[in-house]
């Protein structure tokens, strides 16, 4: 593990409060069109990124898909979205022809360069642990969340945290939308 991680560029190091680590990554977009990403494109807008570890597994479509199906919520917040994974374009389009189209493109980060800087490689793998992500639209990280490879993300728990953010506030616990916050952050 150790060679492989001195073969590999030092992070960028993901870490809240900080500017995001950039990146410029391959997708596949709507129509399995091939296109390009990087964190530049999200300026003005607030960007929910996340990790899972591979195509055609058991739990990673569904968190997909809840992206997909909450899309409209996340873009009237002024909010987009970008999944990946280590896999590459191909095997995303592959995938898309069972999983249909997404109202988000899919990153390949076959480098693992991207994975690298967010914190979420499993290096002897080569693979991503499921990490979400929430960038502001000055590309300052607000958000990170990591979760084991056996566990699938709540998609309402992103908006509810998105939301909380947004209004610039000290939230609670268990604060949602219309809840009373505690002041000013």
């Amino acid at each position: 593990m150790e060679d492989y991680m001195e073969e590999m560029h030092a992070p960028q190091v993901a870490r809240i409060g900080t500017h995001a680590p950039n990146f410029d990554v391959e997708t596949v977009i709507k129509g399995g069109e091939f296109s390009r990403a990087k964190l530049d494109d999200y300026e003005g807008k607030w960007l929910i990124l996340f990790f899972y570890p591979l195509d055609f597994t058991f739990i990673c479509p569904t968190e997909i898909t809840g992206y997909s199906t909450r899309y409209a919520e996340l873009k009237a917040l002024n909010a987009e979205v970008l999944g990946g994974s280590t896999d590459s374009v191909h095997s995303h389009k592959a995938w898309l022809k069972e999983l249909g189209d997404l109202n988000f493109p899919l990153f390949a980060d076959m480098s693992h360069d991207m994975s690298w800087d967010y914190g979420v490689l499993i290096p002897e793998e080569g693979i991503a642990l499921r990490g979400t992500f929430i960038i502001d639209p000055e590309g300052v990280l607000r958000y990170a969340l990591y979760h084991d490879l056996g566990v699938g993300r709540n998609v309402d728990e992103t908006l509810r945290v998105l939301k909380a953010l947004q209004t610039g506030e000290l939230c609670p616990v268990g604060w949602n939308e219309g809840d009373s916050t505690l002041g000013k952050a």
